[in-house]
């Protein structure tokens, strides 16, 4: 039988400076805190929360603070803020890496430096911090920790995806068709390559760390070389 885990007196505190409030041993963070490699209570089920009241509270803070801004360009901002591309870099820019419970074959592998993982186990934190203090604290902390997003001027962020499509559509192609060609990498730490197809026109490929992020960068490259889009 799997002993019951605690928070750690290190994983404590490290909540403590986070949200400026005592707590307490809490079996929901440490849940939030553990990935699936370790047999235990896992946070997929706290990730699929904490997506859901991310997703609320970086929309009520756009809707309030671009009262000038139209659907779209709400909707580009909130899917951009709340990538797992930007989960993982926050995550790591206030330290969560250090104290997610993995297996010793996952940590081995890269764990605390892939992005599925510390995206998935940020959103579970904030799932966590939801349930266990409310919304008060859990915005607050959203905030605090998007406030460098969430304060940018500049245009809303594109999908070079949709720039395609709407290229495509523009000059009567047909739609941009997207297939992976390979998948490399352990499980844990896998790269995908796709290819982005579309008639009379060079294939064109991209790699990421899952299928969407290869098929990103497949549409980045893809506009590159039709000199829509620098490659940088």
């Amino acid at each position: 039988m799997i002993s019951k885990k605690n928070l750690t007196t290190e994983q404590q505190n490290y909540f403590q400076d986070l949200l400026k409030i005592a707590v307490n041993d809490s079996q929901i963070l440490v849940q939030a805190l553990t990935h699936s490699s370790v047999g235990t209570k896992d946070n997929e089920r706290l990730e699929f929360l904490g997506d859901r009241v991310l997703g609320i509270v970086i929309a009520e803070y756009l809707y309030h603070h671009r009262p000038t801004e139209q659907e779209g360009g709400l909707a580009k901002r909130l899917a951009h803020m709340a990538s797992k591309d930007i989960l993982a870099s926050i995550a790591v820019k206030i330290g969560l890496h250090k104290i997610i419970f993995l297996s010793k074959s996952e940590e081995n592998g890269g764990g605390r430096a892939n992005t599925t993982i510390l995206a998935d186990c940020f959103e579970a934190v904030i799932a966590a911090v939801y349930l266990e203090y409310g919304f008060d604290v859990v915005r607050k902390l959203i905030l605090a920790c998007w406030d460098d997003h969430l304060c940018s001027d500049g245009a809303p962020p594109v999908d070079p995806k949709n720039i395609l499509q709407e290229w495509s559509q523009a000059n009567t192609l047909s739609l941009p068709e997207y297939r992976v060609i390979s998948r490399t990498g352990p499980a844990h730490q896998p790269l995908f390559e796709v290819a982005v197809y579309i008639f009379g026109y060079q294939i064109v490929t991209g790699q990421g760390s899952s299928k969407k992020l290869a098929e990103r960068h497949a549409a980045q490259n893809f506009l590159a070389q039709i000199g829509l889009v620098n490659d940088k």
